[in-house]
């Protein structure tokens, strides 16, 4: 039997969750790389803000190696979407909001630009 998932912490929702190329035309027989807002919080924590993975697996309430694997993943996706012109959609995955109980809050980044 296998662990339950654990839900992984993230301070918001993105700004933007759709992102394609210039020249592309919606067709819902196209392909769409989907990214998870886990995925997403990896990328924000550690590309954006800085932090280490494992600064960021505290954060996110998850194992270090749980955090790898899902920026692994993150980036595969990045990757994909640049090099073969594909559309980025970012939706799903298993989250909780930041509750913010303690603002100011540093650490995650509830006092970003992203939620003034």
């Amino acid at each position: 039997m296998s662990r339950p998932k654990k839900c992984r912490k993230v301070c918001c929702m993105p700004v933007v969750n759709m992102f394609a190329p210039s020249h592309y035309v919606y067709d819902h027989s196209r392909e769409i790389i989907v990214m998870t807002v886990d995925e997403y919080e990896t990328i924000r924590l550690i590309d954006r803000e800085g932090l280490s993975q494992s600064e960021c697996s505290k954060y996110m309430n998850v194992a270090r190696t749980t955090v790898q694997h899902v920026y692994n993943n993150a980036r595969r996706k990045i990757a994909d979407a640049l090099v073969l012109g594909m559309p980025l959609e970012i939706n799903g995955g298993d989250y909780t909001i930041c509750d913010r109980k303690d603002l100011p809050c540093s650490f995650c980044g509830c006092n970003s630009i992203f939620l003034k």
